[in-house]
């Protein structure tokens, strides 16, 4: 019996899609951390690229020895996006990341792909960069918990990594925030619970990720998009991480963070045509009451009280995030508020 399972070519559409995933592997033959680093998992955020090209060069050429573990570098997570210069190429790839066994956009064969590396290591560094103008920081994920949002048993580990990647600041509160946010987001003005408009594993992104898979990752912002000095702070990032997890003959970097913000709250845009009240930038103070932005009917959105605006967009979509709301965190060392 002859049973034939070959692809039918005209029905595979996505030979035609982007690929292969690139690739850089170093690994020495001592025992070590395994650390993955992961560049333009958005497609319009460029400074990952370019920082792990020059690490891989360095590396490469010997500049950086690898003494000890293994180092991945992806280079593009997502490909079509990048080749796009957009932010998505099908749908987001950091929300609602997880391995699809029924594929139907490009970020799942990539996600596919990308858990399954993901569960290989032991440490993830993400590079990013952000829209709006501010300066770079840090995202990091819970305390250690049981919880049944985001369990964790490495937050000790994942804040010493967090503090002596470059940036001052740290921000944490993610996850619980877009849960907390979708939730309530779901609540009718009568008081009941309409169907979510998302899952509530939205905001699980590769570092939510690398959590459930047993290790730790953190996601670097590493500055507005087109900022210069964005690629500059990816590549100390790469280094300080090979050198603080012993990967590389180096000296343990020093600490950098000096503040912390929890956010707190996520406001979503109910129409395109909501607007930011200002040009707020990424990390902006705000008072209490303060207008940061109007719906489209011309309704007054207020802070609830004295904090931070991070990730204001200035062209949202419907469903999505207008602007995150944060207040200043004692969890790493002196608060903003204290300095």
């Amino acid at each position: 019996m002859v049973i034939d399972i070959d692809f039918d070519e005209a029905i595979d559409k996505h030979r035609s899609q982007p690929g292969p995933i690139e690739i850089h592997q170093f690994r020495s033959l001592r025992p070590g951390p395994r650390l993955l680093v992961l560049g333009a998992v958005h497609g319009n955020e460029t400074c990952g690229p370019q920082a792990i090209r020059d690490i891989v060069s360095e590396c490469t050429r010997r500049k950086l020895k690898i003494e000890r573990g293994v180092v991945t570098f992806v280079p593009v997570v997502n490909l079509k996006a990048f080749l796009k210069g957009e932010r998505e190429g099908d749908r987001n790839f950091n929300r609602d990341l997880r391995e699809v066994s029924v594929p139907k956009h490009y970020e799942d064969y990539v996600a596919n792909q990308i858990c399954a590396m993901m569960r290989e290591h032991d440490v993830l560094l993400d590079l990013h960069s952000f829209r709006s103008q501010g300066s770079p920081f840090v995202f990091v994920g819970p305390r250690d918990n049981d919880g049944p949002i985001e369990p964790f048993a490495h937050a000790g580990e994942e804040e010493a990594f967090a503090s002596v990647l470059g940036p001052d600041l740290i921000l944490h509160g993610w996850l619980s925030t877009n849960v907390n946010g979708l939730v309530a987001k779901s609540v009718n003005s009568d008081g009941n619970h309409a169907e979510l408009t998302l899952p509530l594993s939205s905001g699980v992104g590769t570092t939510e990720y690398m959590r459930f898979a047993g290790g730790y990752g953190v996601t670097l912002e590493c500055g507005s998009h087109l900022d210069s000095q964005a690629p500059i702070v990816a590549a100390n990032a790469i280094r300080r991480s090979l050198a603080v997890l012993r990967l590389i003959d180096a000296p343990v970097p020093e600490r950098t963070v000096k503040r912390a913000i929890e956010l707190v709250d996520v406001i979503f845009a109910k129409d395109s045509t909501d607007r930011l009240a200002k040009a707020w930038k990424n990390g902006d103070p705000v008072s209490a009451g303060e207008i940061v932005a109007y719906r489209a009917s011309g309704e007054e959105i207020r802070a609830p009280g004295a904090g931070y605006i991070i990730f204001p967009d200035s062209a949202p979509e419907a469903g999505k995030e207008l602007f995150y709301f944060g207040k200043a965190s004692g969890r790493f060392c002196q608060s903003p508020d204290e300095q």
